[in-house]
């Protein structure tokens, strides 16, 4: 069996000199549920019954410290921790950046999330905001690494100048292939970050091994980092159906599979599919795709049978290397926009507190696929043109911020 990788919060505990600098400091902790140890304490528990580590607060991202929170722009409140008598600040509530006030209640904050390895998952861009401050306010911050669950691959088009956001921190492609403690890195070098960071690396950590590809399957325990976030496969197929949130399109959210399936009252799910092979076969290599039918308990489609798609990760037929999930959400706009011209795939709402813009280009950090999509004369190859340089140059500019071996799959 192969062995378990240790995270940078086992490292933590189980090293006392790598925690001599914290002696004497106050700490304060930015976690979420998925933060936990091997024997599955949550690191907020582990940390409080060191000896000699004085713990004085604790923050939150989207979804909270404990992860109450379902979905977006579901805001998480400030509270005091009822175990440990701390404060635990949320920066998914009255603010996204922390305060001077929340800054000034420790002298080191330790960054322990577990990420999903896309652009638009919003603890990236806590990350980049805990570095500007820590920045501003001269205190350190360590990064107890994780793994990336989606691995090393890289996928999709760059985020374009102007299009930053909360679910948008810099010009990164869809899947970065990097983990919290390499993104951190990246971070300070790009955004010019005058900050003391220290990444406290995992050891034993190999994205290319199968059967996990980034994920330690079958020795570390997955845990929701946020709610719709069920397991591993979700992770692979993420980066392509979080596009769905953009749509009208159920992302299969009040189902028990989220973000692995995809449909709508009136899709035809076979004739999609049909034409999603006619169109890019090559888009579709690396897993299964099987027609089903579901019926969201809530969200959008609540109560309705819908007919979709669910993408298939999670046996032996799954190709790492050859899975583009982007790609494939993609083809699926692209094919139903050839059946049904004039569905109405787009969802014009509020989108992580952007009313100006379509959801479907924060999420892409750019219209460019909207418009490929809505482009009758576009083809696949046409997207391919525009997405492989912005790959080619990513796959470029990550290395000098890789921390591990298997920069590619």
């Amino acid at each position: 069996m192969t062995s378990s990788p240790s995270f940078g919060i086992d490292r933590l505990l189980a090293e006392p000199e790598l925690r001599r600098p914290l002696a004497g400091r106050r700490v304060a902790l930015l976690a979420h549920p998925a933060s936990v140890t091997r024997d599955l304490t949550h690191s907020l528990d582990a940390l409080a019954a060191l000896p000699g580590l004085k713990l004085t607060a604790a923050f939150g991202p989207q979804h909270g410290l404990r992860g109450d929170k379902q979905d977006n722009m579901i805001e998480s409140p400030n509270f005091v921790d009822p175990l440990h008598g701390i404060p635990v600040f949320s920066l998914y509530g009255e603010v996204r950046r922390p305060t001077p006030a929340m800054m000034d209640t420790f002298d080191v904050l330790l960054v322990d999330l577990q990420d999903l390895g896309c652009r638009i998952y919003t603890f990236i861009t806590t990350l980049r905001y805990v570095l500007e401050a820590a920045a501003q306010h001269g205190k350190p911050v360590w990064i107890l690494d994780r793994p990336n669950p989606a691995g090393r691959p890289v996928e999709g088009l760059k985020l374009r100048e102007g299009w930053e956001s909360f679910v948008g921190a810099g010009p990164l492609p869809m899947r970065h292939g990097l983990t919290l403690g390499e993104l951190a890195r990246w971070f300070i070098t790009t955004g010019n970050i005058d900050v003391d960071c220290q990444v406290i690396a995992m050891q034993g950590w190999q994205p290319e091994q199968a059967p996990g590809y980034g994920w330690p399957l079958g020795t570390r325990t997955w845990i929701n980092p946020s709610p719709n976030a069920p397991n591993l496969f979700m992770a692979r197929a993420y980066a392509g159906t979080v596009l769905l949130e953009g749509t009208t399109l159920s992302e299969g959210r009040g189902t028990t599979r989220p973000l692995e399936l995809f449909g709508a009252p009136d899709l035809n799910a076979q004739a999609l599919l049909e034409e999603m092979q006619k169109l890019a076969p090559h888009w579709l290599a690396g897993c299964r795709l099987r027609t089903c039918w579901f019926e969201p308990t809530f969200h959008k489609h609540a109560g309705k049978l819908c007919n979709g798609l669910f993408i298939h990760v999670e046996d032996g037929s799954y190709d790492h290397a050859a899975f583009r999930p982007w790609h494939l959400q993609a083809l699926a706009f692209k094919a139903l926009r050839r059946l049904q011209p004039d569905y109405p795939l787009w969802r014009d709402f509020a989108y992580e507190y952007e009313h100006d813009r379509l959801a479907i280009d924060l999420i892409n950090g750019s219209p460019l696929l909207r418009e490929w999509v809505d482009d009758a004369a576009a083809t696949p190859a046409e997207l391919d043109a525009l997405v492989q340089p912005d790959e080619a140059a990513w796959e470029e500019e990550r290395g000098d911020f890789l921390l591990y071996s298997g920069a590619r799959p």
